[in-house]
């Protein structure tokens, strides 16, 4: 992280990618970035938009309910425990499609992407932070419902199970910038955005919360990341504790999966959280997607969610 704090003394544009358990990072500045990396943030591209050019299928095979639904009852039991009130439970998915890696993140449409080395892709609608002046804002997303739902926006504001978890994470947000900054506040709560899954269109609630930070950040960017991470909205709270039941839960390294890439563009900072992620592994593609566990999850409900989070937003 020492390398971002030095590039950010510089006003150095620049790309960083950092695993969930910032065991890996890729940090490297734009005008010397690799090849093989490509993004989207925000108005930010280095490569060009196309169309879709060609039909595509994309097969998946998921962990049968039964063993999810045991992995769930371990959740729910250390919930019972007491030793956490909301997690994130997430599983790795085989899948097959005629596109590659490349073809998918091109023709994907979403508000943040990143291709990294023929390795990893990631669509994602979540930002994590964003800073612009001295102003540090994060934006927290919990709770999905498809838009063809009769009503759809009334219900999932309505859902006290979703409520409950978008209070959670509102409340461990809060936390983790008053690390960092000082005047939290949560500017809004709950507001519903619409996204592209596929054929499909789903509404997610997020809530947009600030902090002011110390004139000197920039000089800092890498101790504010890692003072923040991993991201709240894919761990769970408590974090310290949660953290800790999910390596004993989940049966996989999560690896960049969960974690977060960003730019610093010599004065601002933009991020978003990697969800939506396929991965290569021996020429065969994974999917890793999950959800938020609380004491008053439907296990059929979430085993959906899951799979359900599966796709491709072309």
């Amino acid at each position: 992280m020492e390398q971002m704090n030095r590039l950010g003394e510089k006003r150095e544009p620049f790309l960083f990618v950092l695993s969930y358990d910032l065991k890996e990072k890729f940090i490297q500045p734009l005008k010397e970035l690799d090849s093989d990396v490509f993004f989207k943030i925000g108005d930010w591209r280095n490569y060009p938009q196309e169309p879709l050019k060609k039909s595509y299928y994309l097969n998946k095979k998921p962990i049968d309910f039964k063993n999810y639904s045991l992995a769930l009852e371990e959740v729910l039991e250390q919930i019972r425990s007491g030793n956490s009130y909301l997690l994130n439970l997430t599983f790795k998915t085989p899948i097959e499609s005629n596109l590659t890696l490349k073809e998918i993140f091109t023709y994907a449409k979403a508000k943040y992407k990143l291709y990294f080395k023929d390795k990893f892709i990631c669509f994602s609608p979540e930002k994590f932070i964003e800073i612009e002046g001295d102003t540090i804002s994060t934006y927290p997303m919990k709770g999905t419902i498809e838009d063809s739902v009769p009503n759809a926006k009334a219900k999932i504001l309505a859902n006290q199970k979703e409520m409950a978890e978008h209070v959670m994470i509102v409340d461990l947000m809060r936390n983790d910038l008053g690390v960092v900054g000082r005047e939290i506040k949560v500017e809004k709560f709950r507001y519903v955005e619409k996204i592209k899954a596929g054929e499909r269109e789903l509404l997610q609630v997020s809530s947009k919360i600030s902090a002011t930070l110390p004139k000197n950040w920039r000089d800092n960017i890498g101790s504010i990341l890692k003072k923040l991470l991993p991201a709240g909205s894919i761990t769970g709270t408590p974090k310290r504790s949660t953290i800790d039941i999910i390596k004993n839960i989940e049966d996989y390294e999560r690896g960049f999966y969960t974690g977060v890439f960003g730019i610093f563009d010599g004065n601002n900072l933009y991020s978003a959280v990697m969800i939506r992620f396929i991965e290569r592994e021996d020429k065969k593609l994974f999917y890793k997607s999950g959800g938020g566990i609380t004491i008053d999850s439907n296990t059929q409900s979430e085993y959906k969610e899951m799979v359900e989070k599966i796709y491709l937003p072309l």
